[in-house]
């Protein structure tokens, strides 16, 4: 009897035609499930909390064979992990020189902010039309967070950034979403510098305060404006 193979599949060739017999299927082994994250991937994101913490400021060298000996890493990985970095916004490679934080210009900022009050204003308008209860319900849980950390800094600055992202995830549009993510990781450059001037943070919860009333009361527009006056505040306070 002749074995006759066709897409992975036996035919067994006998008097009256082939006749077929499906083979068992294999067990998936270990070499075929999913690898844990790669490790450049953890060596981008420890690089980019350095420079959201501001331990790498804009326009600082990045010191390749130090980092790299720090971690207990090869280059490799490193490299892969600036180029990740690079196509954020937030390292830029230059010739023979190697790879710096990403300094912005004024410019360079106030377009980040433009795109930003544009996408945010949109989000805030679908929130305040179409959010159910329970995401409303969401956004007040976080705004009332925020007024309990207005003596902390940085835990004020992570509930903020943790406000807009839960706002943008309920307005459903996850374009949108991935947009400003990366937006924000090179607006974040600056923003911490900015919630930290005088009278900035109290300024900005009394935008939130706006915003939320404006939600409450599903009033697209003015929702919408709220958010316009609230990123014409924070490039004002981040120039």
């Amino acid at each position: 009897m002749q074995c006759l193979a066709y897409n992975g599949r036996k035919f067994f060739a006998r008097a009256g035609g082939p006749t077929f017999r499906p083979v068992p299927a294999r067990p998936m082994n270990s070499a075929a499930r999913l690898a844990p994250r790669a490790l450049y991937e953890e060596v981008a994101e420890r690089l980019r909390q350095r420079i959201f913490s501001g331990e790498l400021a804009p326009g600082d060298w990045i010191d390749e064979l130090k980092i790299a000996d720090e971690l207990g890493i090869s280059r490799t990985p490193l490299r892969e992990a600036l180029k990740v970095l690079a196509a954020e916004g937030l390292v830029t490679m230059k010739v023979r020189r190697g790879a710096y934080v990403t300094e912005t210009s004024g410019k360079d900022l106030a377009d980040v902010y433009h795109l930003l009050a544009l996408l945010e204003t949109d989000a805030a308008q679908a929130v305040a039309l179409h959010a159910d209860a329970a995401g409303r319900a969401e956004l007040a849980a976080l705004h009332a967070e925020l007024e309990a950390a207005v003596g902390d800094a940085a835990r004020f600055f992570a509930l903020n950034e943790a406000f807009h992202l839960r706002l943008l995830e309920l307005a459903d549009n996850r374009w949108r979403l991935q947009m400003v993510q990366d937006l924000r990781k090179v607006m974040k450059l600056h923003r911490r510098h900015s919630l930290q001037k005088a009278g900035r943070l109290q300024a900005s919860l009394a935008e939130h305060r706006a915003l939320m009333q404006a939600i409450a009361a599903r009033d697209g527009a003015a929702a919408a404006a709220c958010m316009q006056a609230h990123f014409q505040s924070g490039l004002e306070a981040a120039s």
